[in-house]
Formats: C-alpha cells, structure tokens, sequence
C-alpha cells in the first residue's frame, strides 16, 4: 500500500488525465479495496465488477480530491465502500428486498484488523446495537450497511418515513453514547 503522499500525487497525476497512473493507483490499492468490497458484496464476479467501476470512478473523480479534507486512502475506500452497497442495493432489488441467510451484515463491514480505514471495535459496536430495539437496531443495519433509502426503510416497514428518520436519529444518538462509554 502506498503512502499518503504517493496516493497524492497518483490522484493529482489522474486528475490531469495522466491514464497510466490509474494502472498505478491499481497496482497499490486494489487488494485493500477488493477485500473491502468483497466484504460487503460477497459474490466475487460482481464484488470484481464493483472494484472496476470504482477505479472508473476515481479516474472521473480525482479532481475532486482534496488532500486538505483528509489522507487519500479513506477516500478511495468510502468511494469503494459506496460502490459496493449499491451493487448488494441493486442484488437485493432483483431478489426482493426479504433476505434471511442469517448473514450478520454489520461483519460486512467491519474489520477490526483494518487499522487503516479505522473501522470501529466489532465486539462494541455489536453490544451496543445489541441495546437497541430490535427492530430500530434492524432498521439501522439496513441503513447503513445495506445502503437502504429512508423510503425503501419506510416501505419494508410500513411506518411513515419520518416515524424511519426518528428511529435512525435516536438509534444513532444511542450507539454514539455506548461506543463513547465503551471506549
């Protein structure tokens, strides 16, 4: 994995249309960000279409890093992150929105080896959601780890969509205060 400074550069390089840099960029992140995407989208042929789509993206999206907003990793990994919640989005439109693999979706997304993208401690995050209705706590998971609309949560639910944002809203406030306490 490159450092801060040579994800810089490559994404100053792409942002001025250099496409060998791109190759680069590949060559350093894609492992990280497969893994990443494999986590949430667990099929491998389309967890492989979604990383290619996400370098399609930074080669379109380059010019809209920042470096002052942050190092470059954690941007590359919320745009494969966002990428791949939006391929088990569209899986989960095809299929029907009823899953019951007894999958634990929050696993998706955390790894507690993954120092550098600083996903939170598993074992806290799970207590803590483990405190929560079980249903504000599904509504939650779905939220956020399988990228579900205020919408699409209002209809699987069948409740208004603000009665959806005031669960997300108190669920939120609820997990923050735990993981506070418990750090």
């Amino acid at each position: 994995m490159g450092d801060d400074a040579t994800l810089r550069r490559l994404l100053a390089d792409i942002a001025r249309g250099e496409a060998h840099r791109l190759a680069d960029l590949y060559d350093l992140t894609s492992p990280k960000l497969y893994g990443l995407i494999l986590r949430i989208q667990r099929d491998r042929g389309l967890a492989e279409d979604v990383l290619q789509d996400v370098y399609m993206r930074i080669w379109q999206a380059a010019g809209a890093y920042r470096p002052e907003a942050g190092p470059p990793l954690p941007w590359i990994c919320t745009i494969a992150r966002n990428r791949a919640i939006d391929s088990v989005r569209r899986t989960v439109e095809r299929q029907g929105p009823e899953r019951d693999d007894g999958e634990d979706w929050v696993a998706r997304l955390i790894d507690p080896h993954d120092g550098e993208a600083e996903f939170m401690d598993r074992s806290a995050l799970l207590a803590c959601l483990g405190r929560l209705d079980p249903v504000h706590r599904d509504c939650v998971v779905l939220a956020y780890c399988e990228g579900r609309s205020r919408e699409e949560l209002a209809q699987h639910f069948e409740k208004p969509v603000n009665t959806i944002k005031t669960w997300l809203h108190r669920s939120l406030a609820g997990l923050k205060t735990c993981l506070e306490a418990a750090s």
